[in-house]
């Protein structure tokens, strides 16, 4: 399985499954055939350039963290806290229709590939932190 097709399963156990954010290696590659995933992949889409080049989305996580974040048409970012602006930066990329993620704070390094939603400014990603399964994200983006 691709990279994107292990991220795809991956939201798609944990929005329609059981909840759990699984890693790679336990996903259950005979779900990517089922009508239910099918129909779900129905509602994602491939994000375009459009979409990023100078937008600003929110982050959050089921932890409560909430940032703002600035893509930049050199594919920089720049992520601040909601509440106090503490400011990181990073860098996104547009590969096979997914958005890909990367910032450093301190010595962490936070990766995430967000996936489109079709019908709604409401998209999602799962997060690696130094290699390791992190979280599970939502992002939106902000219409001005």
């Amino acid at each position: 399985m691709s990279n994107n097709q292990q991220t795809l399963l991956q939201l798609y156990c944990r929005e329609q499954q059981d909840q759990t954010l699984l890693s790679k290696n336990d996903l259950n590659s005979d779900l990517s055939e089922s009508a239910d995933y099918l129909k779900w992949c129905e509602s994602k889409r491939n994000f375009v350039e459009e979409d990023v080049l100078g937008r600003t989305w929110v982050k959050s996580c089921p932890a409560g963290y909430i940032t703002e974040v600035h893509f930049h048409s050199d594919g920089s970012l720049t992520e601040y806290r909601l509440f106090d602006r503490f400011e990181t930066e990073g860098h996104w990329l547009l590969k096979s229709g997914l958005l890909q993620v990367e910032i450093n704070k301190g010595d962490n390094r936070y990766q995430f590939d967000v996936v489109a939603c079709k019908n709604l400014n409401i998209h999602s990603a799962v997060e690696y932190k130094n290699g390791e399964l992190h979280s599970y994200l939502k992002l939106v983006q902000v219409e001005s």
